[in-house]
């Protein structure tokens, strides 16, 4: 490998032909502000805070690649002038109310200019005017926080691959927006959030749903129920100072229950109800041998993803219903019947990882009986949020158990928080359900990890192969769809979360600062908790969950049964690609 030597700050470095200034320079532990660089997403140079002076040149680092000889300067009176001033004018055009905006405290902009000392605005004149477009059930945008660092497109054409955003006009007038400035409700955004958890400020956020979840708690002649998603539990402690990936399941269920939910639910149950349904429906595909392959429905943004781009391939998807969105629908039959509710006094809320589910639980095909499955989706940011506003002393909290019938899960069901995770929560189950013996190993870490896209063939019991594959981000969905349709590959299974690193990376959850993604990968710290969890649990198969057997006993009958369907199961739109 070729070597470049050159000095930054007086320090002599040797590295690699092809480094930056700026990767070098973190090397060593100086630190270059950044604003619009995010790692391996977005690099276009254009916020200009990561200024460095090269001989008489001010040069933005995150572009400039190092040479021999090079003498680069990051902390002179000429480079702090300038990143000053740079700061300074993005300021100038920024919609500054940063005591109520959403992003308050964990704004990348705001702790630059903390860092740079900046106590005025210099340069106040004519700002830019925008819109905000709050049309989507998902995403809200806010045109005048934008500081047009082009993080958000990046993420959504080239990780995504959706590309329902980009540039638009020149000069002053320069913006980011649907293309013929049309609402982001009206193209093929797939709600996925991803732009969200990469916006440096408040320019993209979820739309809260917090006023109507408070609204519902102070209604007394409701009964709200709760229920939480397997990646909200290695998260939220991270809004509360806690390390990442930190497990806090018994503290989140007693904060739920101080909130007011009458029932605290956990979605893991309905993530093993989901294996029971959807293995199921793999076995039947397999042997008739139509709709191969059998692609997950568990993520949202995915499935709407397959409506926009592959319509052709809906029948493909699985016709289960989301675990959340299955649980809901038994909480307003099977639950409400056994407690005596009127099922159209139950409020049913979600607390997901994910923004994209905002868009399901409003999908007309997620009802049942004239009811929706779930009422309120709150993102894990906006449970923290709801935490702090009841005052409640969250790490103090002692560890409490969820409600049952609906609060007992296995490990399988919690490692649907991972990429890789319903792929191998279903091979424990259908592995044992066709062979009728106890699986040694139920630790498939084949299916693991976050390589782009992971390959498996699986040898069932009866000798037949099952061949699977493990896609997270919708640019490598996009891949392994487009080998199915060329017959480059031939897959009987497709798992697919459109998140990079599935829910425990979703677009609800956390944001982390992007310097801190540049040290940590926070996919694997988020998903040890998830696997930890797993091993830790007494029950990790899902068809060995009592609670399971006992609600196919008394209501469902069996998998893919007349009432499974009716309840679980559910069809899919062809969407056009505007």
């Amino acid at each position: 490998m070729e070597m470049v030597k050159f000095k930054i700050d007086g320090i002599e470095l040797e590295v690699p032909k092809g480094t930056t200034v700026l990767e070098a320079a973190r090397k060593i532990g100086i630190e270059i502000p950044t604003l619009c660089y995010l790692k391996d997403v977005n690099n276009p140079a254009s916020c200009r805070a990561c200024l460095v002076e090269v001989g008489p040149r001010l040069i933005a680092s995150c572009a400039l690649v190092a040479e021999n000889n090079m003498d680069v300067k990051t902390n002179t009176q000429k480079v702090r002038d300038a990143r000053k001033t740079v700061v300074e004018l993005l300021l100038s055009n920024h919609k500054r109310e940063c005591t109520t905006c959403i992003r308050s405290e964990n704004c990348e902009l705001q702790k630059l200019a903390k860092e740079l000392n900046i106590r005025d605005i210099k340069y106040e004149g004519e700002r830019t005017k925008g819109i905000i477009d709050d049309s989507s059930t998902s995403v809200v945008r806010d045109q005048e926080k934008c500081i047009l660092c082009g993080r958000c497109i990046s993420t959504c054409g080239n990780v995504q691959t959706v590309h329902a955003i980009g540039w638009a006009r020149r000069g002053f007038a320069t913006n980011v927006t649907p293309a013929y400035d049309r609402a982001l409700s009206e193209t093929v955004c797939v709600n996925c959030g991803q732009c969200i958890i990469a916006c440096p400020v408040g320019a993209l956020h979820e739309k809260e749903n917090i006023k109507d979840v408070w609204k519902a708690l102070n209604d007394k002649e409701k009964y709200v129920v709760v229920q939480t998603a397997p990646a909200v539990r290695v998260a939220i402690g991270e809004e509360f100072g806690l390390p990442m990936g930190t497990r806090v399941t018994g503290k989140m269920a007693a904060a739920l229950r101080k909130l007011g939910f009458d029932k605290v639910f956990d979605t893991d149950f309905a993530a093993d109800l989901t294996i029971m349904e959807e293995g199921t429906e793999l076995l039947k595909r397999l042997n008739t041998g139509k709709n191969l392959p059998l692609m997950t429905s568990c993520c949202p943004g995915w499935v709407k993803f397959v409506e926009h781009q592959y319509p052709d391939m809906t029948d493909n998807l699985s016709t289960c219903k989301s675990p959340h969105q299955m649980e809901g629908a038994l909480i307003k039959s099977y639950f409400a019947q056994k407690m005596g509710i009127d099922a159209k006094n139950i409020v049913v809320v979600s607390i997901m990882p994910c923004v994209a589910k905002k868009f399901e639980e409003n999908r007309e095909e997620l009802s049942c009986d004239g009811l929706a499955d779930v009422d309120y989706v709150l993102t894990t940011r906006e449970l923290a949020q709801m935490i702090k506003e009841a005052g409640i002393d969250f790490i103090n909290l002692s560890d409490e158990e969820f409600d049952n019938p609906f609060g007992e899960s296995t490990g399988a069901g919690v490692i649907f928080g991972a990429t890789g995770g319903v792929a191998e929560a279903a091979l424990r189950t259908i592995f044992e359900l066709l062979s009728g013996k106890e699986l040694e190993t139920v630790d498939y870490t084949a299916v693991r990890g976050v390589e782009d896209i992971k390959e498996a063939v699986i040898e069932l019991p009866d000798g037949r192969k099952i061949n699977a594959a493990v896609a997270h981000g919708l640019s490598n969905a996009r891949k392994v769809l487009e080998m199915v349709r060329s017959g480059e590959k031939h897959f009987d299974f497709i798992e697919v979360m459109a998140c990079p690193g599935g829910c425990v990376n979703g677009g609800g959850q956390p944001i982390v600062n992007a310097k801190v993604k540049e040290k940590v990968d926070v996919r694997l710290e988020r998903a040890k908790g998830i696997y930890s969890e797993d091993k830790d649990l007494p029950l990790r198969k899902s068809h060995k969950n009592p609670y399971i057997k006992k609600l196919y006993d008394e209501f469902l009958k069996e998998p893919n049964s007349e009432v499974s369907h009716k309840y679980l199961h559910t069809h899919y739109v062809k969407r056009d690609r505007f």
